[in-house]
This record gives C-alpha cells, structure tokens and sequence, in this order.
C-alpha cells in the first residue's frame, strides 16, 4: 500500500468521528452539527471527490460531489435590473398621530402599535457589485408587514422622477446603463447615451437638478430622506378620498459627501453606505425617520400651478405643510443577505384597505412592472412564500400549485364560490379592499395632458432654493458630467436647456465646457414661471448642528500624548459621535504613558474620508516620520479639502505645513475640545472656495 494511500485511508478513518442522523461530535473549537447532505445523509469526508483510485477519474456514481457543485452552479438569480446595489435592514413603524379621519388603513388609524418593517436602500444604475457612492438616486422601499396585509412603500430618495409616463422607463434606463456596444461606464450617468436622452426629454430638467445636486451623494443611508414619489389616495370608512404624499425625514438630519470626497471613499471603501449601516445596528445607534404625509383634495389640488399627478413635479412643503405621524427605527441586521435582501420583493400594488392609487401615469406602469420582474427574478408566481415577503397575517385564497410551491392546501376545493367546504376563503365586503370609485371621461389616445408641460418651473424654483454653496455643487457636477460627453451638440443642446432653468447657471457650466458662445434656449411652449424660493429643498440650509451618528478619526503614532488623545475620545462620544483610532500598523501605537493604544484602522487603508471630523494627536518624532508618508499626508490634505473640522497638536501642525495646508478657523488646538466639536458639527463652508474651483 503507498504512504498517499495509507493517509488517504487514516483521514477517512479521523473522519468516522462525525456523528450519524444529526448527531453532534467534538472538533476543535467546540461542538458542532454533522455536516450533511440536503437530505439529511451525514456527510463523512468533504475534502476529496470518489476516484476510482487516488489518481484515477473521477466517478459519476458520487452523488454528494454531484449535489454540492449542482447547488453552487444554480446559486445566482438574475440581479434587478435597476437598484441592484441594495442594503436591507429590519424595523418597526409605530403610529404616533391617527390618520382615521383620512383613511380605514389599520396601520394608520391605531396609534402605539409597532409594525414589523424590511426596509431596503439602494443604488439605481450600477449592476450588484458596483460601490455604494456614485452619484446617482437612492431608492428607499419599505415593506410593512401589517394586520391587514403587506404594504410596499415603494420610493427614492429624491421626490420626483425623470419621466411622466412608463412607457419611457425602459429606453431611460437603458440610456444611464453602460452602453451596450462597450459595457461601459458603470454605475455613472456621465457619457453620450444618458444625456443624449436627457436632452430630447426636457421633462427630465427638474430631476436632473436634484440628481445633480448632493442629494445624489449621501453621507450616510442613516442621513437621507425617503419620498413616495406619487400621489396616492386615503380612503376612509366613509369612501371619502383625500390625496396624500408620502415622506420619511431622517432624526439625523441630511448630509452630504462632497464629490471629491465621494470618489475617494469609493476607492478607500466599496461597501461604504453598507458598513455605516451594519455598524451603526451592532453599535445599537438604530437609525430613525419621521415618517409624515401632505394631505390635500382634489379642490386643493386643482388650485396647484402644476398638476399633482405629474411625477416630476412635488408639492412644496410651504405650500402642504407635512404632518408628522409616525416613525421608523431599524433595529436588525438580516441574518442572511440572500436570503433577505436579494430575495426581497416589493411592489407598489401592494398596498391594504383603506390606501388606493392615483391616476400619475407612472405609478400605473408601476403596479405592472413590479410584479413582472418579481415573476422573471424569482422565478415563480410563489415568491411571496418567500419568507421575507410572506405577510405576518394570514392569508387564504385559492391559487394552487405552480413552480416552487411551499404551501399545502387541503381539501377539494380550489375554486370560488363554492359550497363543499365549510372553511374555504371567502370574500368580505366589509373588511376587503375596494377601489376608490372615480368618474372618468373623455377621449381615448396617446396623448399627455396639458398640465403635464411645464418643464422648467420646479427645475428653476429648486436650484433657486440652494443655498451659494449647494449651486455651485450642481453647477460643477454639470460641468463634470457634460465633460464626458463626446458629442458637441448634446452638451450643447442642455446647456440649452439649463438656460430655461436659470440664465446664471447655463453661463457657468459654459464656462465650466469651455463654449465660445452659448447656444440658443431650448424651445418651449410653456416659459418658466418665477416661484418663491423653498427653503425645504435644501441640504445645508436645513443640516442639523450634530456629531450624533457622526464618526471621528484621531491619527496617533508612537509617543502620542495619551490625554489629550482619551479628552478628545470622550469629547466626541460625548456628542454621540463613533471615534476611530488610526495609526501607521494595525497593531496601534504606544503613547506618551507607554500604553500601547490599539488602532481601529491602519493608516494607508483607513483615509481622512472615512470620517466627519479628525484629530492628528503625534509627537515631534512621530510627526517627523509620517510627514514622509503619503497617505499621512493625503490624510491631513483631504480633510481640510472636504471642509472637515481638523484637531490639532504641537506634532500635528508639523503634519499640517509639510501637507502644505494653512489652518483656518476649522483647524483648531486639540486641547481645546469644546471648540473642536463645536465645528466638528458641521462643514467648514467658508473655506471650500480657497481649496477647489467650482463652476
């Protein structure tokens, strides 16, 4: 017998100590379940395929190798098309004022009941794998797993939409996809094809604005708003029907990467907005939003200037004030990402008594949609036997069999009405959705209402309401995307079109290009009108002064003073700030009191972006030795670039003049605490135009 044999025969024998049926067995580490087969055939050696001998073939008779490798070759569905990119967490929505008056929706008529919630945020353009930080939309959907049946919430993070009408879906997200013939660029909407559609789309202009802004780069899935996007109807015990807008307002407040920042945490980070939120759930920092509707009639709405059933437009908060009604905190991570936030489903039709739809053409693509790309994702009318879109409530009725079917239903019968069975699911008139009744009339065709034409309006009145740093945020961001653009005529042609938005902002991204001249207005038969500014639609104006859900970096290295490193430590949390200690080795450093100070991240993997505020607490020595370290340099550069408040002592300022960087009033002495968090709550706005040219 060879020694290759013999050892092949004592590591089955050393495997034999696995237990039959699911028994549990001592291994190194503790005690574990067998290992078996899915169908319950403990598994004795899973290291080596059956071979005829050991350098003989392989056999087909070896149904456990034929299992596994058949298993893994079937693991991946067809990733969404569009919001690909996604990070689910479990909650709960508590009601905090009724809304009985307006609806006979259980979940919003019955104050103090919490209501199990999956909410998942994504990404819209880039394909699973892309990084969470493009500039792009947010989607924000929320199932609500309620008495009376499942509600999909099913929104973004801006509060309208590019198009009017779903029949354009299909050729807009074809256009910001990669183009087909190169299969690039992912996850951007920067090149030829997204802007040739967008320029001979001028209902897309009020969008683009919100996109362009910084909305479009979060700091954090904890600091953005979520948005019903459509109108929908409350219909109360009455049949009465009231319009409502749905909205989710963050506790934290909004904020914002600058587009720098963005791109480098990119880089630094793929998972970014991903690990913010694991993080921030296994630090028990649950993330919250207000949740709160705009109610109005259709009496109300007929004096709108504007049609509310037009997807690009929004109803300013001045005009219907938001009423806040209820909450959300996320309190649990998946246990399973496939499980969960791969196969979760929503769909905008799914809604419960009491709430009913609008007439916004978009949202009725939508209720078609949705359901079909659930039926080609997983595979099977059954997806909502899926346990994460499986209703908390029970539910009956009398759809049988099909592929991957879970249940099993008893009886005869499997129709309705019927009489042979005493228990069979019947309708109920009482309790049962019933369709808001509307009067409809007039002439059918392909055609869009008037009401629908005003283009420009909303676009102005939003870049209007920025504040002077927020317009030049979407000046630049313009100037950068219209850059990639290889054909003159469409950069030409937006530029066109920004003029219709606004005169100052058209020059400035011509500028930004490089135009000799600007070209012609685009045509129009509805001008903008002038609006009253809306503060509501800003980031900065309306950011809240807080380090809470915030994250610190203090840069250390051997001979750190180590009080001044736990004052400012207890400073941040203090103001419910996280703090990360980085340092030149993943080991960490040893301080002034020759305690060896373990490090949260090792310097040349864990940049200045990755936080809000930073501190550079170094000895003389150890200031000397990173200023001959580029990343210790680039950490100290970037975060005076991306305006961040920057503590700093003796040794730190050394770091400071050898990056080149000249303190101002947000780089402060790392003694002083108070000062430091104090500007740690915010961006150092004053100091962006000395670091960067904006358009």
């Amino acid at each position: 017998m060879s020694k290759k044999t013999a050892a092949s025969r004592v590591a089955a024998n050393e495997s034999d100590t696995f237990g039959q049926g699911g028994e549990r067995h001592q291994a190194a580490g503790g005690s574990h379940p067998d290992l078996t087969t899915n169908q319950g055939l403990a598994v004795a050696e899973n290291q080596n395929s059956l071979r005829a001998q050991p350098r003989g073939p392989t056999l087909l008779e070896d149904f456990i190798l034929r299992e596994k490798i058949t298993h893994f070759d079937h693991e991946r569905i067809p990733e969404r098309i569009v919001h690909a990119r996604g990070t689910g967490v479990h909650g709960f929505f508590e009601l905090t004022q009724s809304l009985a008056k307006y609806t006979r929706a259980a979940i919003l008529g019955e104050v103090g009941v919490r209501t199990p919630v999956f909410t998942r945020f994504s990404t819209v353009a880039g394909g699973a794998g892309s990084v969470d930080t493009p500039r792009d939309v947010r989607g924000f959907a929320v199932k609500l797993y309620t008495k009376q049946g499942n509600w999909d919430l099913v929104g973004n993070n801006i509060p309208v939409f590019f198009i009017q009408d779903a029949i354009k879906f299909p050729d807009l997200v074809h256009a910001v996809k990669m183009e087909p013939d190169r299969g690039f660029p992912q996850a951007a909407s920067a090149h030829d094809t997204f802007w040739d559609f967008i320029s001979l789309t001028p209902e897309s202009l009020h969008m683009i604005m919100w996109a362009m802004s910084d909305r479009a780069i979060p700091r954090s899935l904890r600091m953005m708003e979520g948005f019903g996007i459509h109108s929908f109807r409350l219909v109360n015990e009455a049949g009465d029907s009231t319009f409502v807008k749905f909205h989710w307002r963050p506790k934290l407040g909004l904020q914002s990467t600058l587009w720098d920042e963005a791109v480098k945490i990119a880089g630094a980070d793929p998972d970014f907005h991903r690990r913010d939120m694991f993080e921030a759930i296994a630090a028990g920092s649950f993330p919250e939003w207000e949740f709160a509707v705009q109610l109005f009639t259709q009496e109300e709405a007929d004096r709108f200037p504007f049609d509310h059933l037009d997807p690009t437009k929004l109803i300013p908060e001045e005009q219907v004030p938001l009423q806040v009604v209820g909450r959300m905190v996320l309190d649990r991570w998946p246990d399973n990402f496939f499980a969960e936030t791969e196969q979760v489903a929503f769909c905008p039709s799914h809604i419960v008594p009491g709430i009913d739809f609008s007439n916004d053409p978009l949202l009725q693509g939508r209720l078609f949609s949705y359901l079909d790309t659930q039926l080609s994702r997983l595979g099977s009318p059954n997806f909502h036997q899926i346990p994460v879109n499986a209703p908390k409530c029970p539910f009956a009725n009398q759809q049988r069999d099909g592929h991957m079917q879970m249940a099993q239903p008893k009886g005869r019968v499997n129709y309705e009405p019927s009489s042979l069975m005493d228990d069979s699911p019947r309708e109920n008139p009482r309790a049962g959705f019933r369709s808001f009744a509307t009067a409809e009339s007039g002439e059918r065709g392909r055609v869009r209402a008037e009401t629908f034409a005003d283009h420009y309006s909303q676009a102005r009145q939003f870049f209007r309401s920025q504040t002077a740093p927020e317009q030049a945020h979407v000046a630049s961001a313009l100037v950068f995307e219209l850059s990639k653009v290889a054909t003159a005529h469409v950069r030409e042609a937006m530029v066109g079109h920004l003029r219709r938005v606004d005169e100052s902002l058209a020059k400035r991204v011509a500028d930004g290009l490089g135009l000799q001249a600007l070209p012609p207005a685009a045509e129009t038969s509805v001008p903008a009108q002038d609006r009253e500014p809306s503060p509501a639609l800003q980031i900065i104006g309306k950011m809240k002064a807080t380090l809470e859900g915030r994250c610190v970096g203090i840069l250390v290295n051997d001979g750190s003073d180590a009080a001044l490193i736990g004052a400012l430590r207890k400073a941040a949390l203090d103001a419910g700030a996280a703090v990360k200690i980085v340092a030149p080795k993943l080991g960490g450093a040893k301080l002034s009191d020759g305690a060896l100070q373990p490090a949260d991240g090792q310097l040349a993997g864990t940049p200045s972006v990755m936080f809000d505020a930073v501190a550079v607490v170094l000895s003389v020595a150890g200031a000397a030795a990173l200023a001959k370290e580029g990343a210790a340099v680039d950490f100290v550069r970037d975060a005076f670039g991306h305006l961040k408040a920057i503590a700093i002592d003796a040794g730190g300022q050394a770091l400071l003049q050898a990056a080149g960087v000249a303190p101002d009033t947000g780089v402060v002495a790392a003694h002083d605490t108070a000062t430091f968090i104090a500007a740690a709550k915010t961006r150092q706005w004053a100091r962006e135009p000395k670091v960067r040219t904006l358009a």
